[in-house]
Formats: structure tokens, sequence, C-alpha cells
């Protein structure tokens, strides 16, 4: 028989846990703010900033057909969780821009599916690929957890095996005219990262060398910017000059 003091104890502790959990609904419905980025048809980038998280209502379309005829959404509206990919994405839709309309579909009873991002439609081999924090979601954008801070990103993935992501590391401060070094990492659908040889960068003298490495030269504040080939381009990175930073940054 369990002892008073045991059972304090464990009194205790179910209390604290039935506290965190309160705390825990309290800051998911209050919302949170993470980034979420798209990277639309063409390598066109149609969103890269802060997005407030909340439970939103989006309605689903009849031609939402990209997983093949007769898969169209029902034309209802349906809620999606604020703290998931698919939920960020929908927040950062509501403001218009590039990301609207969302083309989604809830044929499926697993859950909803993804078509198009404003005017970036799925379309043959094509899809929607998810990644939080530079790893590749292992579920749909609409199960896919997220957390205050994280990084989403949306890119329109021409088929699979899925492209890198790449990734620019740069001084946030450098001097006009005084070149400095710059870093070009790519990650893989793991988030295993790798330096990257051959990818063109804003104001470098050429492409960066195998250890991912590159001299840059700027006379005015610059958000660089890497590429190189089906790699999904690099996020902006801004560099300011003499406490002058990119406009936007």
């Amino acid at each position: 028989m369990p002892r008073p003091m045991q059972l304090r104890i464990a009194a205790v502790c179910a209390l604290a846990l039935c506290v965190a959990a309160a705390f825990a609904a309290s800051a998911s419905a209050k919302g949170f703010t993470a980034t979420l980025r798209v990277v639309g048809a063409g390598k066109e980038v149609l969103a890269e900033k802060e997005v407030k998280t909340a439970e939103l209502a989006v309605r689903t379309s009849k031609q939402a057909t990209c997983f093949g005829a007769g898969t169209g959404g029902s034309g209802k509206s349906v809620l999606v969780p604020g703290n998931t990919a698919l939920g960020l994405l929908v927040a950062g839709a509501k403001s218009g821009g590039k990301l609207a309309p969302l083309s989604i579909t809830d044929h499926f009873s697993f859950g909803l599916g993804l078509c198009g991002i404003g005017k970036s439609k799925a379309k043959g081999e094509a899809s929607w690929y998810v990644k939080i924090n530079h790893r590749g979601t292992t579920t749909g954008a609409e199960k896919a957890k997220i957390k205050a801070g994280d990084e989403v990103l949306f890119d329109l993935a021409p088929g699979y095996p899925y492209p890198d992501e790449l990734v620019v590391a740069a001084p946030e401060e450098a001097t006009a005219g005084v070149p400095f070094t710059v870093h070009v990492y790519a990650y893989d659908e793991k988030g295993k990262r790798k330096p990257v040889q051959g990818a063109a960068v804003t104001g470098a003298i050429g492409p960066t060398d195998e250890q991912g490495k590159v001299s840059v030269t700027l006379t005015k504040p610059t958000a660089l910017l890497a590429g190189l080939g089906e790699d999904i381009p690099s996020a902006a990175v801004p560099v300011c000059l003499a406490g002058q930073c990119p406009v936007g940054s």
C-alpha cells in the first residue's frame, strides 16, 4: 500500500502535469510566431516572412485535382490547426499576396492535400515538398507539428528525389569594399548538411569552392542569395554596411 508521503508526491506531480498541459493549451490557443518560406514555380519566392499562427478555416477546392482525376475537394470549409505547417501556410495566405488562393482537397480520409499556392500549381510529377528546420516532414503538412521559432519551407519540387535546400552563412556586418567569406551549405531531405561547390552567390567573384566558400565584396547593404541548378535557392541573408541594413531586413 502506498505511504502517505508517496501519495502526496504523486498528487503534486499530477498537479504539475495538469498545470503544464493547461499552460501549453493556453499558449497554443494564443498562437505563436514561426518563419514561413514558399518557393513556387520557376523557383519564384512567393513568401519569406514571420507569421503568427492561428486555427483558421480554409475552403477546399473542387479544382484541386493534382492527385488524379476525381480527387478534387468538396468545396466546403475545413478547420486547420494553427500549430502545423499547413496551418502556418493558411495563416500566411490570409494576408493575400502571392500565397492566395490556396488550392486544397479534402477528398482523402487521411487528411488534406495541397495542390496550389497562388499561381503555382502541382502538375504531373511535381508536388509540394515541406521541410521544418531544414528536415523533410514524414507526414502531410496538415499533421506536421511546428513550434515557436521554427522555419517552415514549402517548395514546388519537380519530382522525387527532392532537391537539396541551399543555406547561406555570412556575417551580419561587413565593410564596404572589403572582401569577406561566405559559406553555402545544402541540406538534404533528412536534414544532413554538406558544403556546396559551384553555387552562385550575390556579389561573389565566382562560384563556391569545394568547401562551399567564396569571397564577396559589397558596396552597399545587400541581402545575399545562393542558387545552384535544381536545388532550392537559399533564403535571403542580410549583410549590413556601416550600420545600414538592406531594406526589409
